[in-house]
């Protein structure tokens, strides 16, 4: 119980910490004098490399495609995964409300409390496959630096800047979320769940393909540590 308590905890102030320092980024940035997109990218980035490193001895994922990509290459148990998912929900519903009670309500509810919305330049399919895409490169990330043993100890640098570099690339036409959660908070505390889909399939599915590729194919075969909920070794 105490350790799923940790774990819980720790993927409620994380996704708490994403949700708000990216959507009052991402407020500002839509006011005149704001940044843009490159001021979001950069919160996003820094705000994932800190607290994925400041929490990833315990759990680290922050994002429900991660962990659900976690579940399907057996890295958690099921179980473990659901308190990762019900923290990571609660967590970017209550940033969200917290964002819409302290911010001006103008400013924050006309940039849908920095939440998403699909640019119309393009398809809901072909946001999407926007989405999975840079879905997939994070999650890659998050193996190829936090879960490979082989790999360089970095902490969260380079998932912060994949992060980033996916808001970038693709924030003109999705925002670039590669985040339910991170979707999902702004979407319920503004009472608005258009295309949802769009940020919950395209990165669950991304997530899952990285997660796939890179255990089957980069990954020697070996038992999680016990607190990361590990299940048996597959043959």
């Amino acid at each position: 119980m105490r350790d799923a308590i940790r774990h819980f905890v720790a993927e409620f102030v994380g996704t708490f910490a994403l949700v708000f320092v990216g959507g009052a980024a991402m407020i500002h940035a839509a006011r005149p004098t704001g940044g843009g997109i490159v001021q979001s990218a950069l919160a996003y980035g820094l705000i994932l490399f800190a607290l994925v490193t400041a929490t990833m001895r315990i759990s680290g994922h922050l994002n429900p495609a991660v962990t659900i990509g976690f579940v399907v290459v057996r890295r958690i148990e099921p179980v473990m995964a659901g308190v990762y998912l019900i923290a990571q929900l609660l967590a970017a519903m209550l940033a969200a409300y917290t964002l819409k009670a302290l911010l001006p309500s103008d400013v924050a509810t006309s940039a849908f409390l920095g939440g998403y919305r699909v640019s119309i330049d393009v398809t809901g399919t072909q946001a999407l496959l926007l989405e999975g895409i840079a879905t997939f490169f994070l999650v890659f990330a998050v193996f190829g630096t936090a879960v490979d043993p082989s790999a360089p100890r970095v902490g969260g640098l380079a998932i912060g800047l994949t992060a980033a570099a996916g808001v970038l690339a693709i924030g003109a036409y999705t925002g670039g979320a590669m985040n339910p959660a991170r979707a999902f908070g702004p979407a319920v505390a503004m009472g608005d769940f258009t295309a949802q889909a769009v940020y919950w399939v395209g990165p669950i599915l991304g997530g899952i393909a990285a997660a796939l590729l890179y255990e089957s194919l980069f990954l020697r075969r070996g038992l999680e540590p016990v607190d990361h909920g590990a299940v048996r070794n597959v043959p």
